[in-house]
């Protein structure tokens, strides 16, 4: 299970969510980009749903984070913890890993892509910090590669092309990333009725 990020004592689920949104910007390679603590329009129905189901959306992660590491020999595994964010549109971002914190830290923007790709997105940006630097080179695309095949996923047609490891594994957007993020979107809808 992740760590929670949400420290405070509250039971309100808006506090909760702006709790953890604050906590996140620290993790980010610029706070920014998690702006919507400023966001008057959408920050209230964010927060709230963030409030309320965050711990299931990371675990959620978690479990994907694993199954990479599942692929990897125990001394290879880097050390990293993951967490689901909403980015910052303008940073042009599904994802980020931030090589500047310890542990090394995966951000996935959840509402950007459709809830089967979730894996995906989490494979790309693990093998940033299994090839150890930042960057679409050799190094990822070994790392990438071993993670897609391990994974059962095709493995990407050129791991030497930095255009194609920029976009590999492809991910299926979604129309409007803020739907998920306010409890709007069809994919939430699916998950909590799978639970329920």
């Amino acid at each position: 299970m992740p760590q929670s990020l949400i420290l405070t004592s509250s039971s309100d689920p808006f506090a909760r969510g702006l709790d953890y949104l604050y906590a996140v910007r620290s993790l980010a390679l610029d706070p920014e980009m998690v702006e919507l603590v400023y966001d008057r329009g959408d920050r209230v129905a964010v927060c709230t749903w963030i409030g309320q189901h965050i711990e299931a959306v990371n675990a959620q992660l978690a479990a994907h984070l694993q199954a990479c590491n599942d692929c990897v020999h125990p001394e290879e595994q880097p050390t990293l913890q993951i967490f689901a964010a909403p980015l910052a549109s303008s940073f042009q971002v599904a994802a980020l890993c931030n090589f500047q914190t310890s542990p090394l830290t995966l951000l996935i923007d959840v509402g950007r892509v459709v809830t089967e790709d979730w894996l995906w997105l989490v494979v790309h940006e693990y093998a940033h910090a299994h090839a150890g630097s930042p960057g679409h080179h050799t190094a990822y695309g070994r790392s990438l590669t071993h993670l897609c095949l391990g994974l059962g996923i095709p493995p990407p047609p050129d791991p030497k092309h930095e255009a194609t490891l920029r976009i590999y594994p492809p991910c299926r957007g979604t129309a409007d990333p803020l739907a998920f993020w306010r409890g709007e979107s069809t994919q939430n809808r699916l998950r909590q009725s799978t639970k329920a």
